[in-house]
């Protein structure tokens, strides 16, 4: 059996393959449905200092090659996130890799989150910055999209915890590999990308928006070719770990993220429909190992031919 065993800035995996946040509600959802020991990790829905209701709804619509979601961000703030036996302790006793997305709508807001999980770091493996929040003291400009703005917040949450930093990149930038080398500077440990990219869609019988929230995020198989694009450009730009991610429903999606330059994946929108994809995309990568004759995944990280 070959090695799928990835280091993530010393966060050791068993294999590349994690759950994208905001796809795996907190993991207990889907533990009837996912051996969870199998998986390299999980990342559990945004947290933030105050609970969050998300948006009206419908809040998700099905479209060609993918879907559009404006959930909002809805979670049950940091306190009931801690305390709830819900969430923190029971992703204490999951068997694998926790990551927690953070986000808030200042940079006191992230801190605040980072703080506190710092103080309860047991069962936690790192924290995933989720800069595509707007920041509302500098006029509701997302934090993903201002450098200034992304060197902000991670370098706040850098001095408030020890934990191994994600920073999630927007994709809606138009040179990915200067908000990458920005946030490494800043002192995150990893990246990930990417996020969703707005996008609306239109009933065309009522004449109205299928979101109620008029504009989403699209995710899915459409996603996919400018996510390896931008995976690219990132690793170009930096030498940390990336995690990438952006319409990954097969160990062939993946194989294609780790050849552009990313060292795991992470698998979001599939995951809706096919739970069952995440044990037969590692298993697909174990087969893919073997039948090329290569004894590490590591190994395929960025090896593209140009």
């Amino acid at each position: 059996m070959a090695d799928l065993t990835v280091n993530l800035a010393g966060l050791t995996l068993r294999n590349p393959v994690i759950t994208a946040s905001g796809t795996f509600g907190y993991v207990h959802e889907y533990a009837d449905f996912v051996p969870l020991e199998r998986l390299g990790g999980v990342t559990v829905k945004g947290v933030s200092p105050f609970p969050s209701p998300g948006n009206p709804t419908p809040r998700t619509a099905e479209v060609f090659g993918g879907m559009l979601n404006a959930i909002g961000l809805q979670n049950p703030g940091i306190e009931a996130f801690i305390h709830d036996p819900h969430y923190l302790p029971y992703l204490r006793q999951v068997p694998t890799a926790v990551i927690v997305n953070i986000w808030g709508r200042s940079v006191d807001d992230y801190v605040e989150v980072a703080r506190r999980l710092e103080e309860e770091r047991q069962g936690l493996a790192a924290l995933e910055i989720n800069i595509s929040c707007p920041n509302i003291k500098e006029g509701g400009i997302a934090f993903g999209t201002d450098l200034a703005a992304a060197a902000r917040v991670v370098g706040a949450v850098r001095r408030v915890t020890g934990l191994p930093l994600i920073t999630k990149l927007s994709p809606n930038v138009t040179r990915i590999g200067d908000f990458a080398r920005c946030v490494v500077d800043a002192g995150s440990d990893i990246v990930s990308l990417i996020n969703t990219m707005p996008a609306m869609a239109i009933d065309i019988e009522t004449r109205r928006p299928r979101l109620a929230n008029v504009t989403g995020g699209l995710s899915g198989p459409a996603l996919k070719p400018l996510a390896v694009r931008l995976v690219y450009e990132a690793r170009r730009a930096v030498s940390v770990p990336i995690i990438g991610m952006g319409g990954i429903s097969s160990a062939a999606d993946a194989i294609e993220f780790i050849l552009a330059g990313a060292n795991a994946v992470g698998v979001g929108t599939a995951i809706f429909s096919d739970p069952g994809c995440l044990v037969r995309l590692i298993d697909g990568l174990d087969e893919y190992l073997e039948r090329h004759g290569i004894a590490r995944i590591a190994d395929l990280v960025g090896a593209v031919e140009i």
